[in-house]
């Protein structure tokens, strides 16, 4: 899929990031991107690849631990 040139993110830090939503699952983030809270602190962050909840169950927020995947409807309607 090529996303026009105005729509593109230009990436943060010294390498690029991609965010990849997975169907009815987390959202993928790969590269440099920096992740922080509702007060905007840095969460930590320690690998490349994380992969961030989307269905409001996860135990270890902001991450995914796979919960969606139970079978119950999701919390925020994804």
């Amino acid at each position: 899929m090529d996303i026009p040139t105005e729509r593109r993110s230009t990436p943060t830090g010294h390498g690029s990031a991609r965010i990849t939503v997975t169907p009815g699952g987390p959202l993928v983030v790969r590269g440099d991107v920096e992740i922080v809270d509702a007060a905007g602190n840095p969460i930590p962050r320690h690998r490349a690849t994380v992969a961030l909840c989307r269905c409001g169950r996860s135990s270890i927020q902001p991450y995914c631990d796979g919960t969606h995947a139970v079978g119950r409807p999701p919390i925020h309607g994804d």
